[in-house]
Parts: structure tokens; sequence; C-alpha cells
């Protein structure tokens, strides 16, 4: 199918821009980064292309905009920033209450964390460009394409499948910085499992709010937050370990329940995909 074909396209694209300077460096060398941060913003300006090209006919009509379709509007765009992000945080109870316990708060309200971080190239990279280009190639110029041929629980499931294979080509270079074969796939493997869990949640906010801005504030929040580190739960002593693990336990009931909500279309005046789905 070509809505399938132009994904596919876009996701090759993408990772194939981030190998085609030849550096002997790693991913976190200054160079390396610096490098792939001009690669995905030629990405960023091609991908749109392909968008309007399956739309041009309802564009050139005046149905729908390419903004509308990019999720790139003003109206209820605080709302789009404040609600995924707050559903986001709530996820991460667990672990947050866990940072708050042992004091990493107090890094996050003193001035000289932020100055460094946007100083800091691997935390613009993590917090910003990382899910400003991902979220846009993969879920705002993705979706749209895909909704005009599948159902939108079917897209929300399909378009996490590139965004997951597409951090495979991690794999390549966990292997070529020294890392067993096995333990590189069994990373890459669970990394996969990761994204594509996240790529869903991504794709059901940009889907439900028409905002850009709700997938990619909860992106930059996950990217931040990291995986949980259980470790660091089982290694607190009772009985705030029970304590914590029934945040964890509270914190993803309370996601599950309150998604729907948080997300209703409603709150966002968004009924774009109707006229698709």
């Amino acid at each position: 199918m070509l809505e399938l074909a132009t994904c596919l396209l876009l996701a090759v694209l993408y990772v194939a821009s981030l190998y085609i300077w030849n550096s002997e460096h790693n991913r976190d060398h200054p160079t390396t980064i610096k490098k792939r941060f001009v690669s995905v913003s030629v990405i960023m300006l091609i991908a749109p292309i392909f968008l309007y090209l399956h739309f041009r006919e309802d564009i050139t009509m005046g149905k729908v905009t390419l903004w509308q379709l990019l999720g790139i509007r003003s109206e209820k765009l605080g709302l789009a920033f404040l609600l995924p992000l707050l559903l986001t945080v709530l996820l991460f109870l667990g672990p947050i209450s866990i940072q708050i316990k042992n004091g990493v708060w107090r890094i996050y309200v003193a001035p000289a964390y932020w100055f460094n971080s946007f100083r800091d190239l691997i935390w613009i990279r993590n917090h910003i460009v990382a899910p400003l280009s991902e979220e846009f190639t993969y879920r705002a110029c993705m979706m749209p394409v895909l909704l005009l041929k599948f159902s939108t629980t079917t897209t929300i499931l399909i378009t996490p499948l590139f965004f997951g294979v597409a951090h495979l080509h991690h794999m390549a270079e966990r292997i070529r910085s020294g890392i067993d074969k096995r333990t590189a796939i069994i990373i890459s493997t669970f990394q996969f499992v990761y994204t594509t869990i996240f790529g869903i949640y991504s794709a059901y906010l940009f889907v439900r709010t028409g905002h850009f801005m709700a997938p990619f504030i909860a992106h930059a929040f996950c990217n931040h937050m990291g995986f949980p580190d259980v470790n660091d739960l089982v290694s607190q002593p009772e009985p705030q370990r029970k304590i914590f693990c029934g945040l964890y336990i509270l914190g993803l009931i309370g996601f599950l329940t309150l998604a729907p909500v948080l997300s209703n279309p409603k709150i966002y005046a968004h009924n774009l995909y109707d006229a698709y789905v």
C-alpha cells in the first residue's frame, strides 16, 4: 500500500540521515551530535512534502491546512502542553516519589542545572532535538497518512512499529563500541519493546489531541526520566519499599484511568480526523 510505503520510506530516510557522515566518533561525541542535528533538521524539512502529496487535493480545496495535519496550531496549545505532561508525570509517580525522597528534586530548582543543561549537547539531543524530530517525523508526518487507509486503533498500533524498528540501529553502534553481540541484541530488543510501547502512547496522544505538542512533551519527559530504576526500588528499606511499590501501581492505574479523560478531543477542540476515520 502506498501509505505504508510512504511511512517506511520516511523511517528509512530518518535513520539513514544519521549515518551519512563519515565519523570515527561515537554517538555522544560533540561532532557526531552536531552533524546529526543537521541531518534530522533536513529530514524535518523533507517529511512534510510526503504528507502534502497525500493530502494535496484537500489542502488545495481548503478543506484542511498542512499545519493542521501536522498538529501545529495555537488553539488549546497550553492545555496540549500541560495535560499530557501531567498524565506522563502520573505514570512516573513511583520513580518521582523515590527521587523526591532521595533529594534529587533539589537539582531541578537550582538555576545552574538549567544553565548547564542548555549548554550540554547530549542533554539538548535527549530532551529537545530527538523528541522534536522523532515526533515530527513518526507522528505528525506519518499518522495522518496512515489514517487515510486504516482505523484510528490500527494506526495507533502500526505507527510505533516504524518508531521501534528505527531504534534498532543502536545495536550496530553498541557492537562497534565493544559490547558483545548477545548483550547488544538483548539490550536492543528491550529498547525496541520499550520504544514501541511508548510509541503507542505517543500516537494515542497525537490522534486524540490533534496537537504535535502533546507527544513532544510526553517524549521529552520520558527521555528525561528514562526507564524506571528497579534496583533503586528494591534497595529501599521497609516499609518504604512497600509504599513506593504502591505508588508505582497507583501511578499506573491513575494513568490508565485518566488517559482517555485528559486526552478527550473536545478539550482540545479537535475533530480533524473525523472526516478521514
